[in-house]
């Protein structure tokens, strides 16, 4: 297949050698899980179990909350302990609301939904609402609700389903290790996927720097015919997935619109899995592979973790420190998260927990910008940086919006370039989050302002039709005058002109 060119990106030492060819290992079960309501985008799952409630392994313990959530489910068999606040795998470390808990040791399985035999001859509802039921969210990082991404079959024309197994990220291998140990599950998912989402079309990203994946998934996917495999160029950040739309079909996502729009859509290789999982055997998400790295961590490995399990227990797992971490982060070293502690738990979107030494940070002070413009030539959106954060600094939004700051999606290629080490994506991140609220403000005083004079047109109306109903009930005697009224009259103006 013919590649196409993508705009900027960066080449960094990407260290993947640490785990890349540690198999995937399971984590013992903790004593205790920690299941937030939040691990998604949309509204949070609504609480289904009380304190002290037993539950078995794959038991919905929180159903979804609107059309935009996912339901959580039991990890493991136990008791649950409480549902309370805790520490959320955020920066801020705010408290989320999370169903803690106690495991048995039994990790003993609930009655499951049954397996769909033949799920290509199924309607793509059944497929749909299996996913949905099954918590399944996108486990690139994003952690989209996939059964919402699945629906776009009724809405557009759809042509691929393009599976991303770029995993551009420096140190994480989660993702190759899931390609090169089930790749039979990974292209099953994938099929089901698309006869839900009517695309005649599999094609598979993965970097070029994953040979081994490329090989086994290419073996794996040889016997369907519309299913392919494509090595695409090691260039962050490939993974992105309107960047791997462009570098595998040439087509540029518009602003403001979706790759579905192109008639495409971008699932990850772990979710594929997760929904071969659900189909065939009727389990829901309830457990993920994490890259647990860094040159912090004394035993680096890829982990089959329940969702829930501390990142505590991952660190223990791998022998603890070797050395003094100076950030703990939930993700990939450009994308990801700094931890609050490692008291927080694993989620459905967590793809990696890296341990950083200061030398692997890099971190120093920044000073002024010598306007080289390398971020400009690196920024993969066509942006250009050094414009916006001036405008940030000044807490001028509206010019930073108008530059497209928020069309950046914090790749941190930016940051990573600058040679006077700027937080250029530090900058960015707070004017689309202050643009956001703005945003939220102004939608919330339309809505609002519409209710009020809703309100008003409601209140005329009834005021209308009252002196309406009024009229109608008055006599129309009252309104004409009466006889005996008439006779004074008349006799009052003849004594007068007597």
């Amino acid at each position: 297949m013919k590649l196409f060119p993508i705009r900027g990106g960066i080449h960094p030492d990407y260290r993947k050698e640490r785990t890349s060819e540690k198999a995937i290992v399971a984590l013992p079960m903790p004593s205790a899980l920690y299941i937030p309501l939040q691990q998604h985008i949309g509204a949070p799952a609504e609480v289904l179990v009380a304190e002290g409630e037993l539950v078995k392994k794959g038991q919905m313990i929180a159903r979804s909350g609107g059309a935009v959530s996912s339901p959580q489910h039991a990890p493991s068999s136990g008791r649950i302990m409480a549902v309370t606040e805790v520490a959320a795998p955020h920066p801020s470390g705010l408290a989320q609301s999370t169903i803690i808990l106690e495991t048995d040791g039994k990790d003993e399985w609930g009655d499951l939904p049954e397996p769909i035999a033949d799920p290509f001859t199924v309607d793509p509802h059944v497929i749909h609402d299996r996913v949905a039921q099954a918590g399944i969210v996108g486990m690139g990082g994003a952690a989209f609700p996939s059964a919402v991404k699945l629906n776009l079959g009724t809405q557009k024309k759809l042509e691929i389903l393009l599976l991303n197994g770029a995993e551009c990220e420096p140190y994480l291998t989660c993702d190759d290790r899931v390609m090169r140990e089930y790749p039979d599950e990974v292209i099953d998912g994938a099929r089901i996927m698309a006869h839900a989402l009517g695309t005649p079309r599999v094609v598979i990203g993965i970097e070029q720097n994953k040979p081994q994946a490329i090989d086994i998934m290419t073996r794996a996917a040889s016997a369907f015919p519309n299913v392919e495999v494509v090595g695409v160029p090691v260039q962050y950040p490939m993974g992105s997935e309107r960047h791997l739309v462009q570098a595998i079909t040439g087509l540029e996502t518009p602003v403001r619109k979706l790759t579905a729009d192109l008639g495409i859509v971008v699932h990850n290789v772990a979710t594929a899995r997760a929904v071969h999982h659900a189909i065939r055997f009727g389990r829901p998400l309830v457990a993920r592979v994490v890259t647990v790295s860094g040159g912090a961590i004394r035993e680096p490995n890829n982990i089959l973790t329940p969702i829930g399990a501390r990142v505590a227990d991952l660190v223990e797992f791998c022998g603890g420190f070797a050395a003094r971490p100076e950030s703990v982060v939930n993700g990939g070293p450009m994308m990801g998260q700094p931890l609050p502690s490692l008291e927080v738990p694993v989620v459905k979107g967590t793809s990696g927990i890296l341990a950083l030494t200061a030398e692997e940070i890099n971190d120093r002070p920044a000073s002024a910008c010598i306007r080289c413009g390398s971020c400009v030539t690196i920024c993969p959106c066509g942006l250009s940086p050094v414009d916006m954060a001036a405008f940030v600094r000044k807490d001028n939004l509206e010019g930073a919006a108008r530059l497209g700051v928020m069309d950046c999606f914090s790749c941190g290629s930016c940051s990573w370039v600058c040679p006077s080490h700027i937080p250029l994506v530090h900058y960015f991140n707070y004017a689309k989050g202050m643009l956001n609220d703005l945003d939220r403000e102004l939608r919330k005083n339309e809505h609002v302002k519409a209710l009020v004079e809703a309100r008003t047109q409601r209140l005329e109306k009834a005021a209308e039709a009252k002196r309406a109903a009024l009229a109608a009930r008055k006599p129309a005697s009252d309104n004409a005058p009466s006889s005996t009224s008439g006779e004074a009259k008349t006799a009052t103006e003849e004594k007068a002109n007597a």
